[in-house]
Formats: structure tokens, sequence, C-alpha cells
């Protein structure tokens, strides 16, 4: 008699127990992880270049740049001052899942990081599915898309934790909607938190960047009370 496997449900069943292990590898070392996933051509790298540039002074960054093809994003990242940047291809795959990267995390000092930024593949669809260990999801939408994008990819909203929208300067060379999208998109998830950003004259990456260092600034406060009760844990164990 045949059996019917359901492969879907096991690689992902897989993916997560994995995910959850490398999440645990970030909590411990108090860094916070953000998975930025988008459509190709929204910004990500051009959002990671000018985060990079913001903040590399203050921040210890490590970045995998996943892409099909080329290593050509993590060289724009490289340039723009990224001092751990790993590139990671798919060969044809779609998305990142947790293994792949499994397999590049022993590149990174992780007790030299602060904060970890994945540059997923440019697709709205798989990467929506897969956990990398992170901590949220960050989706980038541009003014250059539809504003329904948010209706056609719902779960990749509703599993996002932030939403950004690059290409302001963009608005009103095409019918897209800044408002119609917002709307949209807390349509699918209430508790979205929305940036608009202009990655090509700066506007709005201000607000970004402050968000950013307020999250690390929490996670690492979090992680200094654990790591003190845990040593309290240890002396009242030792007497």
């Amino acid at each position: 008699m045949s059996k019917q496997v359901n492969l879907e449900k096991k690689v992902l069943s897989e993916n997560d127990l994995l995910a959850a292990e490398i999440r645990k590898q970030m909590t411990e070392r108090g860094i916070v992880s953000l998975n930025l996933v988008s459509s190709p051509g929204s910004g990500k790298t051009s959002l990671l270049e000018q985060t990079l540039a913001a903040l590399s002074l203050d921040l210890r960054i490590g970045l995998i740049a996943g892409d099909v093809q080329t290593e050509n994003d993590a060289n724009r990242l490289v340039r723009a001052g990224g001092k751990m940047v790993r590139p990671l291809m798919t060969g044809g795959a779609c998305h990142l899942d947790a293994k792949m990267v499994s397999r590049v995390l022993p590149d990174f000092d992780l007790a030299g990081l602060d904060l970890l930024l994945i540059e997923n593949v440019g697709n709205l669809v798989c990467p929506s599915s897969f956990d990398l260990g992170e901590n949220m999801k960050v989706v980038l939408i541009s003014t250059t898309e539809g504003d329904d994008k948010p209706l056609k990819y719902p779960a990749m909203f509703r599993r996002s934790s932030v939403m950004v929208i690059n290409k302001i300067d963009l608005l009103g060379t095409s019918d897209f909607d800044i408002t119609r999208v917002k709307e949209n998109a807390r349509r699918i998830n209430p508790d979205l938190e929305i940036f608009e950003v202009s990655c090509r004259t700066g506007a709005g990456l201000e607000r970004w960047f402050e968000w950013l260092v307020d999250l690390m600034a929490k996670k690492q406060k979090v992680h200094g009370e654990r790591s003190d009760v845990a040593m309290a844990d240890a002396d009242s164990e030792q007497r």
C-alpha cells in the first residue's frame, strides 16, 4: 500500500526547527536579526547601503546578501562600508531558507555582532513561508509598483512586522496612491510599522535609523537583564 507524504509540511517543519536554533543563537548573544523581503527592484540593497553609511560606526552590523545569481549586491554593500558581508547565492531557488543561512553563519563572529541583516531574494511569495531565524520580517514596497501589492501577496504582509515604502521622491509620476497602499497593508496587518523613505534623496531615512537604534537598545537591555539573572542564579547555586 502506498503512503502519501506531505513534502511541503515536512520541508517547512525541518526548516522551522533549524530556524528556531538560529534564533536561539541570536537571542543568547543579544543580536537583532531582520529579514528584508520585497519584489525585485524595490530597493532592499539601497536601503542597506544607506543604513551602513549611517550606522556602521555605531553598530556592529553583519549582512547576508541573498540572490539567485551573482555577488553584485554583496559587492555594493562592501563598497558602502560593510565590514561583515557574506553573499549567499541560491543557484535558482526563489528564496533563502534556514539551512542556507546556517551554512554562512559560521563565517561571522557572532560575539562581535549587534545586528544581522538578511537580504532575501526578490520575491513576495516563497520567502513568506520560510523562517530564517529572524526577529522580524521587513517588507519593502516602492512607489513604482502597484498600491494593491499587500492585497495580492497577503501572506508576506501578514507575516511582516514592518513595511518600508521606498522611492517616495517618485510620487506623482504614476497612479500609485500612498494612502491607499497603507490602508491595504493595514487591512491585512493592522499592527504594521510603516516607514516612508527615499533611498535616493534620503527623505524619511532618519526615522528608519532611529527605529533601528531604538530596537537595538531594547534588545540589549533585555539581554543584559537576562544575563544578570543567569549570573545571579549561578552564584546562588555555588553557595
